[in-house]
């Protein structure tokens, strides 16, 4: 029980907003884990919730602050930052994985790392953000989460669409185009992907539930890096 409070105190000190412990639980729990322990609520329903407050919140941010852009352009920045790529790095910078209840299964195969289980996660914190301390908190929230994202220009294409991004990059930097790696494990109704990328001698990985997410995931991490030195 102690264990609990203290774990509770640590991921709501991150997110900076005090979300019901009852609730939280319930965001952190992967339906496999539920599955696993007699039919426990999991944190699907939150997630829908947390959907909803999440593209709320980005697309009002957008508007009021941009009025420069037309809709097209709104609509591409708002896909970036709600997409399932950026989500799970959000996650990654809050250190959400680690707190997951996940099932055996879904934990030996990499469900802490994976792209989808951590964005489904962070949707479903958001909607118990709302629940425990109503709209304002719960879009405060989201905005703490997605401002990194949102003030980093550079990256609303790379977020959209990696592998292109990845490639263009490396043409611009003269260096041969990326090369990918997949490796698959797990059972087949339950396969994760590991894929390695790599530019001249620097390389990432990514994980997914299929190749194409386990690619993209593996693209931006090396865009990423890349960028940076570029």
């Amino acid at each position: 029980m102690a264990d609990a409070v203290i774990e509770h105190r640590v991921l709501t000190d991150k997110l900076g907003v005090d979300i019901d412990p009852e609730l939280l639980s319930v965001a952190l729990t992967h339906r496999s884990y539920a599955y696993e322990n007699g039919g426990l609520p999991h944190n699907e329903r939150l997630e829908f919730l947390g959907d909803s407050i999440l593209g709320q919140a980005v697309t009002v941010h957008l508007f009021v602050t941009h009025p420069e852009l037309e809709e097209g352009a709104l609509a591409k920045r708002r896909a970036s930052v709600v997409s399932t790529v950026a989500l799970a790095e959000v996650a990654r910078g809050i250190g959400l994985g680690e707190h997951l209840r996940l099932g055996r299964g879904e934990d030996q195969t990499g469900g802490r790392d994976k792209d989808s289980i951590l964005a489904d996660t962070t949707e479903a914190v958001i909607g118990a953000a709302y629940l425990s301390a109503g709209a304002d908190a719960a879009t405060a929230l989201v905005l703490r989460l997605v401002s990194p994202l949102m003030a980093d220009p550079d990256r609303y294409g790379a977020a959209m669409d990696p592998k292109t991004s990845l490639q263009e990059l490396a043409a611009r930097l003269g260096v041969a185009p990326p090369v990918y790696e997949i490796a698959a494990d797990g059972p087949d109704h339950n396969r994760v992907f590991t894929a390695t990328v790599t530019v001249g001698d620097v390389s990432e990985r990514g994980v997914g539930s299929s190749k194409k997410q386990a690619e993209m995931a593996a693209a931006l991490l090396l865009w990423r890096v890349l960028s940076s030195r570029a």
